[in-house]
């Protein structure tokens, strides 16, 4: 009884071990090139791959700036006194000479018809002088007076001359202390906040108001250090157009650069330049922040490639591109400048396929199929109407 149950045992073992034996060896094994496992050489990988463009491409520099009045002057009274009226209001616009404010000029016009009264005085002194001396001419000609009286009365005459010149030059001086009384607008522009009112004492420390120019307006922004070349070539050429926006608007502004510093900043490495700007309108207003565009050179010919085809690593920057054999190569490039999704570089020929989609897998040397352009879509089918 036990010897057959042992038989049965071991054929029932038999019999499965040539189960999963012949399951194994039947099983179905991946065919092609690339294996599942792994262990198998890998195929050529799908790639997408555009030629080189050449054309001229501007380069455009950016960066955000301050609008800043070319002059703005704070006005003080040039002496002591009071003010006698105000002929502007906060806020207006005013032109070049025009009165702005009056100061009480009473001390300085009595001054004034004192200086001029001397002159006057001076002047009848001299003409009697130079009577006097005439006749003495006449005299000394008829051997009547001596030499030496003609020469003391030439001296008065110089005298009395010397003393009316200066009073002449004190009358000056009276006018232009008399002019300070009237104070009016050195330039062209807006009247800031007035800090006087009529009969307010005022001294050469009082500040009376402000007068900002807003026509023409200059923006003030920096730009990196590398542009300066291009920048300095650009102006020796000519006018360089500058383009702002506000933040707030659409609207742009166009002006030209007119400003270039003398140093670069060795800390932040950038340089001030400023752009001057027709504001008639007023569209841009000093402190306001805006969008500054201008285009500094243009890369003549530039060779450029799409950017998500540039590599950059610690090896450096470069791109994969067909090599003759359909393999992948390493070419060394420089990115000249960005724009948009395109981008200059340096170190290509030009009849390079550079590769854009699929460089994620390759490797060098690896091989490459290059995807046909024309290829079908894939065509999805609706389960739905599958049958069983």
């Amino acid at each position: 009884m036990k010897k057959s149950s042992l038989a049965f045992l071991a054929g029932a073992i038999v019999v499965v071990g040539g189960g999963v034996w012949t399951m194994t060896h039947h099983g179905i094994e991946p065919t092609g090139g690339n294996k599942l496992n792994g262990n198998g050489p890998q195929g050529p990988t799908t790639v997408s791959v555009i030629a080189p463009k050449r054309q001229d491409v501007p380069v455009v520099l950016q960066a955000n700036g301050t609008v800043t009045p070319i002059s703005t002057v704070d006005l003080h009274p040039q002496t002591t006194s009071t003010i006698a009226k105000v002929h502007i209001k906060e806020g207006q616009f005013v032109k070049s000479g025009e009165l702005m404010f009056t100061l009480d000029d009473r001390t300085e016009r009595a001054n004034l018809d004192k200086a001029q009264a001397q002159v006057e005085r001076d002047r009848a002194a001299l003409a009697d002088y130079e009577r006097q001396y005439k006749r003495s001419m006449d005299l000394l000609a008829q051997k009547f007076i001596a030499q030496g009286a003609v020469d003391t009365l030439k001296s008065q005459v110089d005298s009395a001359r010397a003393v009316l010149q200066a009073d002449i030059a004190a009358v000056r001086g009276a006018n232009v202390d008399a002019s300070y009384t009237a104070i009016r607008a050195p330039m062209t522009g807006r009247v800031g906040a007035i800090n006087v009112y009529p009969g307010s004492l005022v001294q050469m420390t009082t500040l009376l108001t402000s007068v900002t120019q807003l026509d023409p307006i200059t923006v003030a922004f920096t730009l990196p250090e590398t542009a300066l070349a291009g920048l300095m070539a650009a102006q020796r050429e000519g006018a360089v157009p500058v383009q702002v926006t506000l933040d707030n608007s659409t609207l742009a502004v166009n002006g030209k650069l007119s400003f270039i510093d003398n140093t670069v900043d060795p800390v932040a490495g950038v340089i001030r330049v400023k752009a001057q700007f027709d504001n008639r309108d007023t569209s841009l207003w000093p402190g306001q922040y805006v969008n500054t565009k201008l285009i500094s050179h243009v890369l003549k010919d530039a060779t450029v490639i799409p950017q998500n085809a540039i590599i950059s690593n610690t090896r450096g920057t470069f791109i994969y591109a067909v090599d003759k054999d359909q393999s992948a190569k390493v070419v060394n490039i420089k990115r000249l400048y960005a724009f948009g999704d395109n981008a200059a570089v340096s170190g290509l020929n030009g009849d390079e396929q550079v590769i854009v989609d699929g460089k994620q897998n390759l490797r060098p040397g690896g091989k490459v199929r290059i995807a046909s352009a024309d290829k079908p879509a894939d065509i999805k089918v609706d389960s739905s109407k599958q049958k069983g």
